[in-house]
């Protein structure tokens, strides 16, 4: 189902706004480019273009019209799709079969626009952001098959195949999901895809207190009840999950089992029982409350509109606990994710002098810094992406092998890269 090569193109080089619709289209814009020495900025429907570091480019490359499913084969458990088709499209597709991308993309439209956009296919692998069931599931690399893209020459190189079973290409796959488009212009992608569990239902635990909450979700991950969610949300966040089955507002911490219904009933029974709780401490949501309250966590619900700052750390779950505690003598508000090795956090005030010595607790602590969203003044002169000088010399490397000439998004992850 390869597109059919054109030897003409009727593309305006002189616009500042490229809008292919076609892979000749993108290699002939990246050749262009190529030879003027033309920064590039490259888009598909800005879900997450504000997360990165601000940089100059002459030109932008919107990939929003370059969309559309290229094969899916349900019982190969596969989807090729071009990089621009909406995630939102995707996800209906595989609903007519039951399946699901299982890593749970984060939809970050909440955060900074106040509505759903969960944005383009091409975006979520370029930014490698994966939701709850991370820890059981993987990452976003970790299921795709293969991928097509267009170097900084204006190359088209491939990686990977189309079945599961196929794993040629696969560390080149994991070196572009999280590069957030600084390495290749993702064309094509084949991804895994995986059936839906046949129900699911979350364990919430009313009030405990952090250190609590930090022994609930070790005891309930290390267990055989196989859980596939764990979070804590302390009490500020509470009335934003008052469900039928979930009417206290207070401080939470919701574990979720997915499986055949006999299976999950059984297991959350043998949960209760390992975890010692008592019937008034404890609440159960049903499927669909369930896929609500999961739903709200994947999408930072909790941050809808979030005026302030806010940073993504992760870190070594026997971490958390003392990250959180020095994190206190500043004016923050939190949640906690994959089990304890998330911490989603959000500073009322921010400067350098802070940010720097946030940095040095959680590396400390052999955690990394992601800054999701902060003002535009602190982007100029703070790293958005926590970085050694070792990896950044091997990135810089990278960098120059896939983009000679610093064309895609030149300084969005790094400095000079």
């Amino acid at each position: 189902m390869e597109e059919k090569r054109s030897s003409q193109t009727s593309l305006d080089f002189n616009q500042n706004i490229f809008k292919p619709s076609s892979r000749e289209e993108i290699v002939e814009i990246v050749k262009h480019c190529y030879n003027k020495n033309i920064p590039l900025e490259i888009n598909g429907l800005k879900s997450k273009n504000k997360i990165g570091r601000n940089f100059q480019s002459e030109k932008t490359l919107d990939l929003s019209d370059y969309r559309g499913l290229i094969e899916y084969k349900p019982e190969e458990l596969y989807i090729k799709v071009k990089a621009g088709t909406p995630l939102r499209e995707i996800v209906e597709e595989l609903d007519k079969n039951n399946q699901q991308l299982a890593f749970e993309p984060n939809d970050f439209g909440y955060l900074f626009s106040g509505e759903s956009n969960s944005g383009s296919i091409g975006g979520v692998v370029s930014c490698n952001f994966a939701g709850s069931r991370r820890f059981k599931a993987g990452s976003v690399r970790d299921h795709i098959l293969g991928f097509q893209g267009i170097n900084g020459k204006g190359e088209t190189i491939k990686s990977g195949g189309t079945v599961v079973k196929n794993v040629t290409g696969y560390d080149l796959s994991k070196l572009v999901s999280g590069s957030f488009g600084t390495l290749t212009i993702l064309t094509e992608l084949s991804i895994k895809v995986l059936p839906k569990p046949e129900t699911n239902k979350t364990l919430i635990i009313k009030n405990p207190h952090l250190k609590k909450s930090l022994g609930y979700l070790g005891k309930a991950l290390s267990s055989s009840t196989d859980p596939s969610g764990g979070v804590f949300y302390p009490d500020y966040f509470g009335k934003n999950f008052v469900l039928n089955d979930l009417t206290h507002d207070g401080g939470l911490t919701a574990i979720r089992i997915e499986g055949p219904i006999n299976s999950v009933d059984q297991r959350l029974e043998r949960l209760s029982k390992e975890l010692g709780l008592l019937d008034q401490e404890v609440s159960i949501l049903d499927n669909e409350q369930s896929n609500i309250f999961w739903n709200r966590t994947k999408n930072l619900e909790v941050f809808k509109s979030l005026k302030s700052n806010l940073l993504r750390m992760v870190l070594p779950v026997s971490e958390t606990l003392q990250v959180i505690q020095k994190l206190k003598s500043y004016d923050i508000k939190y949640f906690i994710d994959w089990g304890g090795s998330l911490i989603w956090v959000v500073f009322e005030t921010l400067s350098i002098k802070i940010l720097n010595d946030i940095k040095d607790i959680v590396k400390k602590h052999q955690g990394y810094i992601t800054l999701i969203k902060i003002e535009d003044d602190l982007k100029a002169s703070a790293d958005i992406f926590t970085i050694d000088p070792i990896k950044y010399k091997i990135s810089e490397k990278i960098k120059r092998s896939f983009d000679p000439k610093r064309i895609f998004n030149p300084g969005k992850m790094y400095t000079g890269i």
